[in-house]
């Protein structure tokens, strides 16, 4: 027959198995908790980036060169929608198909979507056709590049060659050469020819 001892020293044993059970689920329930917790934010870790310098990027259609695009600085975020940003000023030129170069844009930051192949200008946005001379002057500009097109709803200046000026209250929608723009609320002198009204 087993003495007390022995049955209090086996109590005790078991009591300690049962607190170290405890205590191990109690630290893997912890554990678990903490991982839970922490995947946001090993997630944003592994979102890959590459960083370039000296960019010059051509875009083409139909083998044929449309525009050359260059910057000293780019950032590309490799995420579920990838994007590229020119956080040091970015330059376009566009060409014609005399492979002339027909307009520039220049801005101090830039951020090209992938997906949407648009890109977006902010911060002293300049275009100026090099063939009519006409400049477009703002702060805020979207590019689309497959229409072609340049196109806010800031506020925007257009200065032509002949002087006329033209403000654009609230945005305008423009082909990337400017050889056409139409106007949210626009104001300003505007410059009529002596035979009437111009075409």
């Amino acid at each position: 027959m087993p003495s007390a001892n022995s049955i209090n020293n086996s109590l005790q044993i078991k009591q300690q198995y049962r607190l170290l059970f405890l205590s191990f689920f109690a630290l893997i329930w912890v554990a678990c908790e903490n991982n839970i917790k922490n995947i946001p934010a090993l997630r944003k870790k592994q979102i890959g980036v590459e960083i370039g310098k000296d960019i010059e990027s051509y875009y083409s259609v139909g083998a044929k060169v449309k525009a050359k695009l260059t910057s000293p600085y780019m950032v590309r975020y490799l995420t579920d929608s990838p994007y590229v940003e020119f956080p040091k000023t970015m330059h376009v030129d566009f060409y014609n198909d005399t492979m002339r170069i027909q307009t520039r844009m220049d801005a101090k930051y830039g951020k090209y979507y992938q997906y949407d192949d648009r890109v977006f200008l902010r911060d002293s946005v300049i275009v100026k056709n090099s063939i009519t001379g006409d400049t477009l002057k703002t702060n805020e500009l979207w590019w689309d590049k497959k229409k072609q097109l340049l196109y806010n709803d800031k506020p925007s200046y257009i200065f032509k060659k002949d002087g006329t000026q033209l403000f654009a209250k609230d945005g305008l929608e423009a082909a990337q050469d400017l050889s056409s723009y139409s106007f949210k609320n626009v104001s300003g002198p505007v410059s009529v020819p002596a035979n009437g009204l111009p075409k």
